[in-house]
């Protein structure tokens, strides 16, 4: 071969690798580009955050599991085992919605979204909250196997971070009602106002035993024993759910109900929220029995608390979460994990994952970092550090309630439900509620009830006229606020409602001005908080109050306070300056209630659902526990007053 030639041989192989660069980096350009492209719009790429749900080569999907015509767990079953392990870890993890598109949604197939305490959409309505939750439930669809997504919120006393629903009193309130059928209503049209919304999945009833009212979440529970909580739990179950074997149970215009929070938070020493409870054997399982019956009632969820028993965290508790509550118990629902509940107890995240997981933990309430979780929990099975079998049971769990939900059928929102968010049968119904839950505590020659025919009434302090006030935590915001938050009825309102046109009524918000008043309403109490921020070591009437108490007592006009609060208050210095006491606890929206005993339309029937104590330093008091006269409180658990009709 002559040098010509070989010269010639070697320029079209060099022409040839040249090209081959070339079109590789071409190729690597344009793959950049797009990547960079998806990255700025906030979609997860292949070299931005790896989707776990992408696969390749599936096999042909047997749709068997959306056949409704088969039973549930044949559908379970159907479904899990053609998912992959991708597939099975995105159902484990819930979103909050400020942190997830409906993009991310279509890639991840996140198994849930909540709405956290305060985070609605704009506008705060409810064809706003419907397609909100209906492109979250479009994009889920879109996955690979068509799997729902559940929609959650903490709805605990109506549907309350919606704008224009029926807040009704908060739980302590209810236990002072003793009216099961009651509270099981109020489960029944709390559902229908969730429904209204397009939300499938609520955070309630909270089945804490309260016994230290320094807690900041005592009002979320019932009342201080845990019979009167397993009775009240068990209807607002049943209301919410429909009743199991019925052909409404979890049906269109139902939700689903969560037990919480499992278990301990009420016993907390000193009242600490997410403390400790240090509890024997014997106290356990009494706090152990309003989730029993729960549970009977067909409950398909139930939430960990962030507390700890006997120095032990609960979202690392496999003793209490699995082998007591899903095996002792029986509970096959779901267990879902607090807000960021599992990062409470090791820095480590991927420890306090493995710790969560294992412990029997099935949904991770993960609002921020849910990304994070899924590439954790995915190494860890991967590593051999979590068995698969684990991620099957709670898989398999969050699939059976979904089935029983009915969300394969039915999966959007029901727009023509918008018109129940506030009705006026569910504003009756808590007005209602909120005259049951009132418990007359001190009635001095009779002052109760008044006359609707007097001259003048002076309605003094701050919160009379204050939506936000009476309603408390949980409002519209998580910790509620104070002012004219959402519409309702002001206790100033229904006063001036239910009086004869004749009646003055002199609205007086510091008590300066109530010359000539035949009688004196006060309104007077705590003003809105929810969980920690609530914890309290005092108890106390705050200085403005005290003040206006001390004020109006010099009157010639008999006085009446109306109490708002979501405890006891200590009160024992205070009682001579008052004619009659009425313990309202947080009322919600309708004030109407109040009015209607305060008047005699209604009798007062309520009765305390929680000691109350003398002193400060009697707390923690419990019914039964000590009958020492030195430690009587104030007033006994069970104590009210009554009125007869005028």
């Amino acid at each position: 071969m002559s040098t010509r030639s070989k010269r010639f041989r070697v320029t079209v192989i060099s022409i040839g690798i040249l090209l081959v660069i070339a079109a590789i980096l071409l190729l690597w350009s344009n793959e950049s580009g797009e990547n960079a492209d998806n990255a700025s719009a906030g979609v997860p790429t292949a070299t931005n955050t790896p989707s776990p749900s992408v696969v390749s080569e599936q096999p042909a999907i047997d749709t068997a599991y959306l056949d409704a015509s088969l039973p549930t767990e044949e559908r379970v079953e159907s479904l899990l085992r053609q998912m992959t392990l991708p597939e099975k870890i995105a159902q484990m993890v819930q979103a909050e919605r400020r942190t997830i598109t409906p993009e991310e949604m279509a890639d991840y197939g996140v198994g849930s979204i909540l709405s956290a305490g305060g985070s609605a959409p704009s506008p705060n309505e409810p064809a706003a909250w419907a397609e909100m939750i209906d492109a979250y439930q479009r994009a889920a669809l879109q996955t690979r196997l068509s799997i729902p997504m559940l929609y959650a919120i903490d709805a605990v006393h109506g549907n309350n971070n919606a704008y224009g629903a029926t807040l009704f009193p908060h739980n302590i309130g209810l236990g002072a009602t003793r009216d099961a059928d009651l509270v099981g209503r109020i489960g029944a049209a709390t559902a229908l106002e969730l429904r209204a919304t397009g939300i499938p999945w609520n955070f309630a009833p909270c089945l804490c035993v309260p016994r230290d009212e320094r807690w900041g979440r005592t009002y979320e529970g019932y009342g201080e024993t845990p019979e009167l909580v397993a009775e009240l739990g068990m209807s607002y179950v049943e209301g919410m759910q429909g009743e199991m074997g019925e052909g409404d149970w979890l049906g269109d215009q139902r939700a689903i109900a969560t037990l919480k929070h499992w278990i301990g938070d009420g016993a907390t020493q000193g009242g600490i929220d997410r403390g400790d409870a240090v509890l024997t054997e014997a106290q356990l399982q009494k706090l152990i029995a309003p989730y029993a019956a729960g549970i009977e009632a067909g409950a398909r969820s139930v939430m960990v608390s962030f507390s700890s028993i006997n120095g032990e965290k609960m979202h690392g508790h496999r003793g209490m979460v699995n082998d007591v509550l899903k095996e002792r118990l029986g509970f096959t629902g779901i267990v879902v994990s607090d807000y960021n509940g599992i990062e409470e107890m090791e820095p480590d995240f991927a420890k306090a994952v493995r710790r969560g997981v294992l412990a029997g933990i099935d949904v991770f309430m993960q609002p921020d970092n849910w990304k994070g979780f899924v590439t954790t929990l995915r190494k860890l099975v991967e590593d051999g550090e979590v068995p698969e079998e684990r991620i099957n049971d709670a898989v398999r769990r969050i699939l059976r309630v979904k089935f029983e939900a009915r969300l394969f059928e039915t999966p959007m929102s029901d727009r023509s439900l918008g018109k129940m968010l506030g009705s006026p049968q569910h504003r009756a119904l808590a007005r209602e509620a909120v005259a049951k839950s009132l418990v007359l505590l001190k009635n001095d020659n009779r002052l109760l009830p008044l006359d609707k025919k007097l001259k003048k009434i002076a309605v003094v302090g701050s919160m009379a006229d204050d939506i936000g006030g009476q309603s408390g935590g949980w409002s519209i915001q998580w910790q509620g606020q104070l002012g004219d938050i959402t519409p309702g009825t002001t206790i100033l309102e229904a006063i001036e409602q239910a009086v004869s046109p004749a009646t003055v009524v002199v609205h007086d918000p510091k008590g300066t001005n109530i010359a000539g008043a035949d009688s004196i309403v006060a309104v007077l109490g705590e003003p809105p908080y929810a969980e920690g921020a609530g914890d309290n070591q005092e108890l106390r009437l705050s200085k403005e109050d005290a003040e206006l108490l001390d004020r109006i007592s010099k009157a010639e006009a008999p006085v009446t306070v109306v109490l708002l609060s979501g405890r006891p208050l200590i009160l024992t210095d205070e009682m001579d300056k008052m004619d009659a006491l009425v313990a309202a606890w947080l009322p919600g929206t309708e004030g109407g209630g109040v009015s209607d005993a305060l008047f005699g339309d209604v009798p007062f029937t309520g009765k305390l659902p929680i000691s109350w104590p003398r002193w400060i330093e009697q707390i923690p008091i419990q019914a039964n526990e000590d009958t020492a006269t030195s430690n009587k409180p104030l007033f006994d658990y069970g104590y009210g007053l009554t009125t007869t009709v005028r």
